[in-house]
């Protein structure tokens, strides 16, 4: 039976992306019944002023697995993000992005093979915030002193952290889960729990709980200013890494930079029941129509969505066809080449023709 997924194109250059790839995911096999659905700055004078309409939610409930190419968030209107509103919307408060080198990639790293987990829903990214000089922000400063806490300076826009049990230990859960059936060895948190007691403490004491609830899999944490070091200094030493969401949007970035960038970077957001699976880069609307743009992070986000609907060995062989066509390096985009203006680069569409060339199927 084919399976139904819910197709974004996003706007910019997410249109070609996603195109390329549902191309590439139909050549290798997998059947599956595509229900494009729209969102974006590009849509907004279409559904009223929001760049991300009910319908195209509802859709995704309703197929519970999505792909999407990136989404300009319009200036102004009052929209933080629209993948953030997406991610609320659905509760999908498990991001996972794996970075892994690839042959053929220009890195200063050639042993990367990571998982990072990100909280997606809590933080400081709950976009709990007051604004300077206002009323609230006013109200709360004179609330915290009255409390006896001291602010260094009054004059401070404030942003508030929430980090609870309930949201520490599902994305805990999910990640050991996560780790168990793709062949992970070991699970580290990543905390500044030596400054922020209440909330990166918590943090730590739910991730110390859930890991003693499944041994199977081997823990161990570590403070992000230190994490971050290590990573430069030893990869091979960590597998996955589960992280609050600001530390996690951070080094997610850092670890793409070790594989090459954000254009070899997939990423899948996860709730309970739904899944939507995206490149972690941006639109790029500057290159939109020019069928130019690296296609590989939207494509290995179309390799996990496989992996996430069961399909592993289609899965595994797409991730062989891109790590080919990486490792050759005569079809791929010109920020590939060792020289970007490189007259042998070729386009979006053309990186997946070689891909479905080597998946032994044309469409």
């Amino acid at each position: 039976m084919a399976h139904r997924v819910t197709l974004i194109p996003g706007d910019g250059t997410g249109p070609e992306l996603t195109e390329a790839t549902r191309r590439v995911l139909e050549a290798t096999g997998v059947e599956f019944e595509w229900d494009v659905r729209q969102a974006g700055a590009d849509v907004m004078e279409q559904f009223g002023g929001n760049p991300l309409p009910d319908e195209t939610i509802a859709a995704i409930r309703e197929t519970k697995v999505a792909l999407k190419g990136p989404i300009t968030t319009p200036v102004g209107g009052g929209f933080r993000s629209v993948n953030v509103g997406l991610r609320k919307s659905l509760d999908l408060y498990a991001q996972v992005r794996p970075c892994k080198s690839y042959p053929g990639v220009r890195s200063r790293f050639d042993d990367v093979d990571l998982v990072i987990v990100r909280e997606n829903t809590e933080d400081l990214y709950a976009g709990i915030e007051y604004e300077q000089g206002s009323a609230d922000a006013e109200e709360l400063i004179a609330w915290i002193e009255s409390k006896g806490g001291t602010l260094r300076h009054r004059d401070a826009g404030i942003s508030i952290k929430p980090i609870s049990v309930t949201g520490t230990r599902r994305v805990f859960e999910f990640a050991f889960d996560y780790a168990r059936k793709n062949g992970r060895r070991k699970i580290t948190a990543v905390h500044k729990a030596n400054i922020m007691k209440f909330s990166d403490g918590l943090w730590l004491h739910v991730a110390r709980e859930v890991a003693e609830e499944n041994t199977d899999i081997e823990f161990d944490d570590r403070i992000v200013d230190n994490m971050c070091m290590q990573l430069v200094q030893r990869p091979e030493e960590y597998d996955m890494l589960v992280l609050p969401n600001l530390y996690g949007d951070v080094l997610s970035d850092l670890c793409a930079g070790m594989i090459g960038g954000l254009g070899l970077a997939p990423g899948g957001n996860y709730g309970e029941s739904v899944a939507v699976f995206e490149p972690t880069h941006g639109s790029a609307p500057k290159y939109a129509g020019q069928n130019k743009v690296n296609p590989m992070a939207e494509l290995l986000s179309g390799m996990l969505m496989l992996r996430h609907l069961d399909e592993l060995e289609a899965a595994d062989r797409l991730e062989a066809a891109i790590a080919d066509v990486i490792r050759e390096g005569s079809s791929v985009t010109y920020d590939m080449k060792p020289s970007r203006d490189d007259p042998t680069a070729v386009g979006t569409s053309e990186v997946a023709d070689a891909i479905i060339d080597k998946l032994g199927v044309r469409v």
